[in-house]
């Protein structure tokens, strides 16, 4: 009986954890190993990595933005068809998504996340992580044996050699990925596609989401 409490008490508490949750959406998966299934994004505030190209700054600031209890997003979730939730931001490690991870979980949800894996604890139950790590900002090491997919944002030639460099520290298993910064693809594109025909333990994400002018 006093397990059952206790377990009770977890689970209320939990519930009532908050997020500050700039923008949270049901599409398509636009990059990556996913592109094309359908899932729920939740985009959480703050960042403090700096990325010059961001195409979400808006969410940088962390204390800006409509805070939410994980109640009130495992719910808002539950409202859509797709059982695929992918946490991203802003810099989503930057919080504690234990209680969210774990409840969405218990509703039934895989729970993937985009990370540049700079915070200092890597905190949640995941089915998948997709680590992007950035040149501003050192990751926190201890993301490098978890990662299921590395992608790097290509913004200039050199970020291909260094990619090679980050996928040489993870797991055999990890899926490799270059991705051409949106608005230097014209650049980038015939770089990335030589490369992956060099190596073709890599394959190219594309942002097909904005092809497609979906979220």
């Amino acid at each position: 009986m006093q397990s059952n409490l206790k377990d009770i008490k977890t689970d209320v508490k939990r519930a009532e954890f908050t997020y500050p949750v700039m923008e949270s959406f049901y599409t398509l998966q636009g990059e990556g190993k996913y592109q094309g299934h359908a899932a729920y994004f939740i985009r959480l505030g703050g960042c403090d990595v700096g990325c010059h190209w961001c195409d979400v700054k808006e969410s940088w600031p962390i204390d800006t933005h409509p805070v939410k209890t994980v109640e009130t997003l495992v719910n808002e979730a539950l409202e859509n068809p797709g059982r695929l939730v992918v946490i991203t931001g802003g810099e989503p490690l930057m919080h504690d998504l234990g209680p969210l991870t774990e409840a969405l979980q218990a509703a039934g949800f895989r729970t993937h996340i985009e990370t540049s894996g700079v915070a200092t604890a890597i905190t949640g139950t995941w089915d998948w992580i997709c680590f992007s790590p950035k040149k501003f900002k050192a990751p926190n090491e201890g993301i490098l044996a978890l990662t299921n997919e590395l992608k790097v944002v290509v913004n200039h030639p050199s970020d291909i050699t260094w990619a090679q460099e980050w996928a040489d520290k993870l797991p055999d298993s990890a899926e490799l990925y270059l991705q051409p910064e949106w608005s230097k693809q014209e650049q980038m594109n015939p770089l990335i596609v030589d490369f992956v025909k060099a190596n073709p333990t890599w394959r190219i994400s594309v942002q097909t989401h904005k092809f497609l002018q979906i979220p």
